[in-house]
């Protein structure tokens, strides 16, 4: 895989990866800073809890998320072609009228 070699590190721990744009690569840091600070949140609630297990609370949060945009997209979705459609059928009148 070609691209640029970046280190991010996530929950102490260092990775490196490689990014294949910039943009990808600015993807990439934005995202390890979120689950930096979600793995800080969940530290700061449950001290005692292990890497694992706060890191699993980090991944469950991040799943949660995407699922709700995925439905709140697809529901959008719906909502266009529904629209889309009533806008074809008004047009086809206007163009009937004529």
């Amino acid at each position: 895989m070609e691209g640029q070699s970046i280190t991010l590190k996530i929950a102490g721990r260092e990775y490196p990866l490689k990014a294949k744009t910039p943009e990808a690569e600015q993807v990439m840091r934005l995202a390890a800073e979120d689950v930096n600070a979600m793995f800080s949140h969940y530290t700061s609630l449950y001290p005692d809890k292990s890497e694992m297990d706060k890191l699993a609370f980090v991944t469950l949060s991040q799943a949660v998320g995407k699922i709700t945009a995925q439905r709140a997209a697809a529901k959008l979705a719906s909502e266009q072609e529904a629209l889309d459609d009533k806008l074809g059928a008004y047009l086809a009148g206007v163009d009937k009228n004529r």
